[in-house]
């Protein structure tokens, strides 16, 4: 079953980055910006790079918020 765009879903083919990660069929761009990146907690694979003592994360081998079945999950973090 092919997705299309909707309020829950978006794929913008035209975008200079896409994919920005590989290995998704249908690859969500409508979390393009991470909402969850600022939590400690997040159900991604975030690894955490360590530079000038401050430690940042990094979403690079994330797919989570681009897994179009997880668009309900971030909406219930996002309320919580």
């Amino acid at each position: 079953m092919k997705i299309v765009n909707s309020h829950r879903f978006f794929e913008n083919k035209a975008c200079q980055y896409f994919p920005c990660h590989q290995g998704l069929q249908d690859f969500n761009c409508l979390f393009c910006y991470c909402p969850l990146y600022p939590r400690e907690n997040c159900p991604g694979n975030p690894s955490y790079i360590e530079t000038d003592g401050k430690r940042i994360k990094d979403c690079t081998d994330c797919t989570f918020p681009h897994q179009p079945e997880n668009y309900d999950k971030i909406l219930c973090m996002l309320k919580g």
